[in-house]
Order: structure tokens, then C-alpha cells, then sequence
């Protein structure tokens, strides 16, 4: 595919900053790279230890994917930007196989029109973590094999995979706008479960699913890390240094268990942390979990403390967290829904969560509970990670 260098304010290799600037690691000038990258276990930004919460901007690609008239990710990042939200995650990709047709017989277009979002973003200095395969069977789907050969090394399933990453990654490799790459969404939670054969994907045939499940397509961790593996090497292939992102969420309360012994059994704080490092594994630079509620792991008894345990094991590893969403849906009531989210909010300051994300900005198909806008009454959230951010940045350039 003809590669388009449209990105003329990309920065490779550029300027060295001077080490008082903000947080300096270990005394010593960094140089600047485009988007995030991960030095002695922090996250650096232009050369400086960061720390910012984003947005989930499910749908910032996918609208303009389905209709090229709908450009409303201009308007969405420039408020964005406006408010103080630095940086969102998004779907990168179709999320039934049906949605991917239009990369395979259409492939300049389709990236014209990712082409369009990378350079609003660019326009508006929002930065843009892309999720590749967001939903686990999708690609198994369109290239016509079952789930299960996401384990295998040389199925189509993970040649799509490679070839799909490095498209994307040759192409906006140069841009600023490019914060990081994640493989996909939660495939965590769906790998060793006892009772898997009632989780299988869905049957939708007119969006071009698999019209059988079998127990193939039931997710085993194995087949899980073989691809994230996979993803890894084709990201590290043409860009050594932004972060890397599994997408996971946080562990199941019994995954240790579902996969030693496929039983329901809590996992111990110890296990809780062995799944979480297994699940984020090296090349990953960084440990993603997602955190709505607590459900006990690691014998945590609080949001706080959940947060804080995840913080340690992170400190600890040398993998700064990305708590890749958090949230608190309108079911709950007003009241109980802003407890939670200032509960998960003042978590994620008070342990010095390097990076996270809310969910879910500008998602009209989640009025009922999720979707946060600056219209609707959940347009206090944005304030609230608003101030935040300011808050962490003041203390930063101190």
C-alpha cells in the first residue's frame, strides 16, 4: 500500500530538553519522542514524566467509517482539548466483520478516513491511543477460522493481525498524535473460563460472523498471549519506543483459579498479582487494567485500595498502570453515581496513576447509563477529570 506522508509536524528524534524542566529521571536529559514512551518505569511525554486522564472516544473512528459525512471527531477533540482532556482511546477498527469490508476492498479510502481523525487529533494536540482488535472475534470471523487460532502462529488470524498493525503503525508512526497502541479490548476476561462454552461470541450472520460456535471458540489464555505476541513484535517491527497496551481489564476475582483448575475459587492477593503481570507481559511496557468496581481481588476491600495494590505491584515492575477505564453508569442514581466516580476519581490521584481513561465520551448508544457528553447531565464528570488534570500538572511543573 502507497504510504502518505502528511504528517509535517511529527518530531523524531528532535529536541533534548533540560533535565529541571519537570521531573527529571535520574538527573539526565531525555530526548523528545512523539507520544508516550516509558523510561526507569514513567511514563514520559516530551521528554518529561507524565501523568494525564483521557477519554474513551469509542466511536471517534467509527462513525466516520460508517458515514464519511460525519466528521463530528473535529468538534468532540476540539472541545476536548478545550476542557483539559489530553489524550483519548478509541476502536481503530470495524468491530463486526462486517465492518472491516470496507478495509478489504476499499483500503485507501478507509485509511484516508483514519487519515482525517490522526489529523484532527494533530490539529487539536489530543493524543490518540488506537485500539486495533477491539473485538476478539471479529478477525477469526473474516478470515473464515474459529477463535482458538489466535494461538496459532501460523494462522490467517494472526497474519491479518500482523498486517493490519503494521499498516497502521508505518503510517502514523511520525505523528504526535500517536500516543500508544493497544492490541484490543478486555480479551482477559474472556480466556479459561469453567463455564466457557455459555460465553462463546455471538451469531449475528448478517454481520458477517461465524454462523457455528464451537469449543474453539472458546479463549484460552495461551491462544490470548500468543497474540498479543504476536501484535508486539509487528508494533516493535517500526516503532521501539511509544507505549504498548494489552487493553486488558483487571483480573477476574478467581482468574488464577479458572485457569490452574477451572473453578470460581478467590484468587489470594499474591495470585491476583501473578495473573495481572501474565496478562501484561513483556514486550508491554505498561500494565492495563480497567476498574469499575471492587470485586474483591487481591482481598482489597475498596476501589482505593484496589487502586493502590494495582499502583504498588506497577511501581514495582518497572510498568506504569494504565487504568484504560473507569466509570460509573446513570443506573445507579444520581447520588450513588457520583460518589462512585469522585471514588474512583480521587483513587486515581491520591496513588499517582500515571495514566487513565473515563468511559465513555460523546456515545449516543449508551444514553441509558455510560455515555458522558457536555450537553447531558453527566457533563460534571468533565469537570471533575478537568480539574483533576490541571491539579496534576501544576504539581508536576513544580
Amino acid at each position: 500500500m502507497k504510504q502518505q506522508t502528511i504528517y509535517l509536524t511529527a518530531l523524531l528524534g528532535c529536541l533534548v530538553l533540560s533535565s529541571d524542566a519537570a521531573e527529571p529521571i535520574s538527573g539526565t536529559h531525555v530526548r523528545e519522542l512523539p507520544g508516550l514512551s516509558v523510561r526507569e518505569g514513567q511514563v514520559l511525554h516530551k521528554g518529561k514524566t507524565y501523568r494525564g486522564i483521557g477519554a474513551n472516544y469509542f466511536s471517534l473512528f467509527s462513525r466516520t467509517l460508517k458515514d464519511p459525512a460525519d466528521r463530528s471527531y473535529e468538534e468532540g477533540l476540539k472541545k476536548l482539548a478545550k476542557a483539559h482532556i489530553p489524550f483519548v482511546r478509541f476502536m481503530a477498527c470495524g468491530f463486526w466483520p462486517v465492518d472491516w469490508e470496507f478495509y478489504l476492498h476499499n483500503r485507501d479510502a478507509y485509511f484516508k478516513r483514519l487519515d482525517s481523525v490522526v489529523a484532527a487529533a494533530e490539529k487539536h494536540q489530543v493524543g490518540l491511543i488506537p485500539s486495533l482488535f477491539w473485538n476478539m472475534a471479529s478477525v477469526p470471523d473474516l478470515v473464515g477460522e474459529p477463535m482458538d487460532q489466535l494461538g496459532n502462529p501460523s494462522s490467517k488470524t494472526l497474519t491479518f493481525i500482523q498486517q493490519y498493525t503494521e499498516e497502521c503503525v508505518l503510517r502514523y508512526r511520525n505523528s504526535p498524535a500517536i500516543w500508544g497502541w493497544e492490541f484490543g479490548n478486555e480479551y482477559n476476561l474472556h480466556a479459561d473460563l469453567p463455564n466457557a462454552s455459555s460465553h462463546r461470541p455471538k451469531i449475528v450472520p448478517q454481520l458477517k460472523t461465524a454462523l457455528e460456535r464451537t469449543e474453539q471458540d472458546e479463549l484460552s489464555s495461551d491462544a490470548m498471549l500468543m497474540a498479543f505476541r504476536h501484535f508486539a513484535s509487528a508494533v516493535r517491527k517500526h516503532d521501539s519506543h511509544r507505549v504498548l497496551i494489552t487493553g486488558n481489564s483487571i483480573p477476574r476475582p478467581s482468574a488464577f483459579h479458572n485457569t490452574r483448575e477451572k473453578s470460581w475459587k478467590k484468587d489470594t492477593r499474591a495470585q491476583y498479582e501473578q495473573i495481572m503481570l501474565r496478562d501484561n507481559p513483556d514486550p508491554f511496557n505498561v500494565i492495563s487494567i480497567h476498574v469499575y468496581r471492587n470485586e474483591g481481588q487481591g482481598n482489597t476491600q475498596s476501589i482505593a485500595e484496589l487502586v493502590a495494590l494495582s499502583q504498588r505491584i506497577s511501581e514495582r515492575v518497572g510498568k506504569p498502570l494504565f487504568i484504560g477505564e473507569f466509570g460509573a453508569p446513570k443506573t445507579l442514581g444520581v447520588h450513588k453515581e457520583k460518589t462512585q466516580f469522585l471514588e474512583i476519581l480521587n483513587a486515581i490521584e491520591s496513588s499517582k496513576v500515571p495514566l487513565s481513561a473515563f468511559w465513555v465520551f460523546d456515545h449516543s448508544a449508551q444514553d441509558a447509563d455510560w455515555n458522558v457528553s457536555f450537553d447531558n447531565q453527566r457533563s460534571y464528570m468533565l469537570k471533575q477529570v478537568s480539574d483533576t488534570n490541571q491539579r496534576m500538572a501544576k504539581i508536576s511543573s513544580q
